[in-house]
């Protein structure tokens, strides 16, 4: 069985989605099978997987609303190595609906049943809000990684976050635990990220990876391309970055084999 891990953070603007799409493909390029879950109506990871939002006959809001299987869904993006499960803006519609179905805190757990002992990892692309599809996440999941800016009110937003997930946990999914903290967007040339950083590791210890995303022009241009950074600049300080991200990863995940065989 593999891991489900939501990468979420209800403050916006932290490299949520930049982490997913990323973070997916390196997982990927270590020989991991893969599935991505965009569950933000915003379509920002499948649309940076180059998947067109406006072409698709289903998405994952059909899976959540209409009981549409999760293999009649899937999308094979053009690079990255892993498969995703797409979302467009009808996402919207969820958020509303979701609160008159039976179950509504378990829908996407359900719809995983089937499908989840096929992938060493599924990552779920969360909204930047505590809402249905975020509380649907987290009541599917084994683990939230957490992307977040070295910022004051990153913090806050990080202390939020935990007493979330601490509820979640209580009510929903008695397994959620926090797999790690990431650090985006890093410029360590700034006084205050290099304080946070170190608050960070203070309070959280081992749960902040190692690894630093730092900020980094070829990652911002990736997504503009529709593709991971890996495939735009495999060279960049953003695509080593992630690759090392994918070894932590493993590494806390227990190192699951490789169900693909190496090329």
């Amino acid at each position: 069985m593999g891991s489900v891990i939501a990468i979420a953070n209800q403050k916006g603007g932290v490299g949520k989605t930049t982490t997913c799409v990323n973070l997916a493909a390196s997982l990927a390029a270590t020989q991991r099978k893969v599935l991505l879950i965009d569950l933000d109506p915003q379509a920002n990871a499948t649309m940076g997987c180059g998947v067109d939002k406006n072409a698709l006959e289903y998405t994952v809001c059909d899976v959540l609303l209409d009981d549409v299987p999760i293999a009649d869904v899937l999308q094979t993006p053009p690079e990255g190595g892993f498969t995703l499960l797409p979302s467009n803006q009808e996402l919207t519609v969820a958020e509303v609906e979701l609160i008159q179905k039976p179950d509504r805190e378990f829908r996407l757990r359900n719809a995983l049943v089937p499908v989840v002992a096929q992938y060493d990892y599924i990552l779920i692309d969360c909204t930047p809000a505590l809402n249905m599809l975020t509380v649907n996440a987290l009541a599917a999941t084994d683990y939230v990684l957490i992307p977040m800016q070295c910022e004051y009110f990153a913090l806050e937003g990080l202390t939020a976050l935990v007493g979330t997930i601490e509820k979640i946990r209580d009510t929903a999914n008695p397994k959620l635990e926090i797999h790690g903290i990431v650090r985006t967007m890093f410029d360590p040339r700034n006084n205050l990220a290099n304080e946070v950083s170190a608050q960070l590791i203070a309070h959280f210890g081992d749960r902040v990876y190692r690894t630093v995303i730092p900020r980094n022009v070829r990652l911002a241009e990736a997504p503009s391309f529709g593709r991971p950074v890996l495939f735009h600049d495999k060279y960049s300080r953003g695509a080593l970055a992630y690759l090392a991200l994918a070894g932590e990863v493993n590494r806390r995940s227990g190192a699951p084999l490789p169900r693909q065989p190496a090329t």
